[in-house]
């Protein structure tokens, strides 16, 4: 599901998950694995980017639809997991969105250090309470501290999705490369970043990230439980059903 390619001390981690790069039990379990490979591995430097025309569409629907109440008890906390894991790596990653970054595929760019987006069809947003579910707490904090509290409320309650100059104007791409120019831009930073001393590249950056970090660890446990009785519950279900059958299904 994620294809690792070495360019010196860079480590491209490509996700490769059906032709939207869907998230699910299995890739956030693989996404963690892979990050700590490429630390124990001493790579100075990650790019993650999505095969084909998709980052990510985010949390694969169907299958949260199709497992009900157990899969989204095994889901979620491996969703955090990844998120945090991408989060809470030492060294510098970058984020090639070669294509639309929806949903969790947006905390997943959010996640990174810098964000470089496909100029001509490539489109952020988090677009979660269409579905009608809430944020995990690691969601929502690595949001504030990509883009910003004041940003936070524009971006969740209107679900909105931003491409081009919309989203370099809100800050949720960082630059926008052309189409075949994305994956080389974000390995360009990547080098550049790596190039700065890892410890101390980890120590500003675990500077930058520590309140974030400090919220999540303070109130996951009991933030998780009341997420996953909201994903489970009937209205939710009902909710995430008829978005499958009027989106996806179609």
């Amino acid at each position: 599901m994620i294809h690792t390619e070495i360019t010196g001390e860079v480590a491209v981690l490509r996700l490769r998950h059906g032709k939207a790069n869907t998230i699910d039990t299995e890739l956030c379990r693989e996404l963690a694995d892979k990050l700590a490979e490429v630390e124990r591995d001493g790579r100075r430097a990650v790019v993650l980017t999505g095969a084909g025309e998709m980052f990510s569409a985010g949390v694969d629907l169907l299958r949260l639809h199709d497992g009900g109440p157990r899969y989204i008890a095994e889901f979620l906390p491996a969703l955090s997991d990844a998120f945090l894991a991408l989060f809470g790596f030492p060294r510098p990653v970058i984020a090639a969105v070669n294509g639309h970054a929806i949903a969790g595929g947006a905390v997943l760019a959010a996640a990174c250090d810098r964000r470089v987006l496909n100029a001509a069809h490539g489109r952020i947003g988090v677009t979660e309470l269409l579905v009608g579910v809430p944020f995990p707490l690691s969601a929502m904090e690595i949001l504030r501290s990509a883009f910003g509290t004041s940003a936070l409320a524009e971006l969740t309650l209107l679900c909105e999705t931003y491409g081009g100059e919309h989203a370099l104007a809100r800050g949720l791409a960082d630059e926008l490369a052309e189409p075949d120019d994305v994956l080389p831009r974000a390995l360009e930073l990547a080098h550049q970043l790596a190039a700065i001393p890892p410890k101390t590249f980890a120590h500003t950056k675990a500077q930058i990230h520590r309140p974030f970090h400090e919220r999540i660890a303070e109130h996951r446990t009991g933030d998780d439980a009341h997420v996953e009785q909201l994903w489970s519950s009937p209205e939710s279900l009902t909710a995430i059903k008829s978005y499958v059958d009027k989106v996806l299904r179609h």
